[in-house]
C-alpha cells in the first residue's frame, strides 16, 4: 500500500555519537570478511586490534549509525518491503581509531514510482569529528520501498550511474562470504530481521535471510582496496565509492568483483552467475 509521505518525512531520525575504538574497527573488518587468510599480513592490519590498526574505508557507513529506523512503526513504512537500492560514500578524511564521531542523517528526497509500484527514499548522512566539527565522511543511501508508490509525489528518480567501459576488466577478485556472516554484520547497528529470521525473509519473498546490502558494499570495498591500492596506505587512498544493488546476496556465496583501471566495477555471485552490483564507480588518491 502507498506510504504516508508526510509521516515518513517528519520522522525524527536520531543523531548518534560514537567513539571509534580499535575493537570496533577490527570487528567491522571481520564482519565483511577480512582475516579469512590468516597468513595475509595486509589483511591482519585491519583485524588485529592489539597493534596499530587500519580502518576499512567502508566502515564510515556504519559509524554513528542511526539503526534500522524504518523498522519503527512511526515511520509509516512496512519494514518487510524495504530493500537497499543504491549507496554512495565520500571520505573527506581517512578514518582514525580513538576518535569521537557524530552523525546527522536527513531525508534528501522521496520519489513516487506509481500506484502498485515502489517508492525511492534518499537519505544523506554526514559524519563529523565530534570535537573539532571537521567533516570526515558523507554518504547517500537510496532505499527502495516495494509497493510504496501511489502517494502522489514526484516521479523523477535521480540520474542513473555511468555504464561500464568496454573490454575485459583489469582485475578480478573473488571473495567468499560466510554462512553466518549476516548474523555478525547486523551487530554493526542494522538489526533488520530480514537478515536473520527465516520467517521474516519468507514473508518478504526470499527463500532465506539475505546479506545486508552494506555488508556486500564492505566486501566490494575490500576488493577495491586490494586491486586498486594493493592495501597501500592502509586503504586510506580510497576516496569515494558508489554502486547499485541489483540482486540479493545470500550468506555463504562467493562474490566475483570485476574492476577496471578507471575505477569502474561490478560484482556477481559465482554460484548463481547473477550480477548483484552494477554501476560501480570508485576513485583513488595518488600515492603519498
Amino acid at each position: 500500500m502507498p506510504i504516508d509521505a508526510d509521516q515518513l518525512l517528519s520522522y525524527p531520525i536520531p543523531s548518534v555519537r560514537q567513539r571509534l575504538t580499535r575493537r570496533d574497527a577490527a570487528f567491522y573488518a571481520l564482519s565483511v570478511g577480512l582475516g579469512q587468510d590468516p597468513e595475509d599480513m595486509r589483511q591482519l592490519r585491519y583485524v588485529d586490534y592489539s597493534q596499530e590498526i587500519s580502518v576499512l574505508p567502508s566502515m564510515a557507513l556504519v559509524l554513528a549509525h542511526p539503526g534500522f529506523w524504518l523498522g519503527d512503526p512511526r515511520s509509516g513504512v512496512d519494514a518487510t518491503q524495504v530493500v537497499h537500492g543504491e549507496q554512495a560514500l565520500t571520505l573527506h578524511q581517512p578514518l582514525q581509531v580513538d576518535t569521537d564521531l557524530i552523525s546527522e542523517t536527513v531525508i534528501d528526497g522521496l520519489v513516487d514510482k506509481g500506484e502498485g509500484q515502489g517508492a525511492l527514499l534518499y537519505t544523506r548522512k554526514t559524519l563529523k569529528d565530534a570535537v573539532s566539527g571537521e567533516l570526515i565522511a558523507s554518504t547517500l543511501n537510496t532505499t527502495f520501498i516495494r509497493g510504496g508508490g501511489g502517494f502522489g509525489g514526484s516521479s523523477a528518480p535521480r540520474s542513473p550511474g555511468q555504464p561500464l567501459p568496454e573490454g575485459a576488466p583489469t582485475f578480478v577478485v573473488d571473495l567468499p562470504t560466510r554462512p553466518e556472516q549476516a548474523l555478525y554484520y547486523r551487530m554493526n547497528g542494522d538489526d533488520n530481521p530480514l537478515h536473520a529470521d527465516p520467517q521474516v525473509a519468507g514473508k518478504a519473498g526470499f527463500p532465506r535471510p539475505i546479506l545486508h546490502g552494506l555488508c556486500t558494499f564492505g566486501v566490494v570495498c575490500h576488493a577495491l582496496v586490494r586491486a586498486l591500492c594493493d592495501y597501500q596506505g592502509h586503504g586510506a587512498r580510497l576516496r569515494d565509492m558508489s554502486l547499485r544493488f541489483t540482486a540479493p546476496v545470500y550468506p555463504g556465496e562467493t562474490l566475483r568483483c570485476e574492476i577496471w583501471q578507471d575505477g569502474a566495477f561490478r560484482a556477481r555471485v559465482l554460484e548463481r552467475d547473477v550480477v548483484v552490483i552494477s554501476h560501480g564507480r570508485a576513485s583513488v588518491a595518488a600515492h603519498g
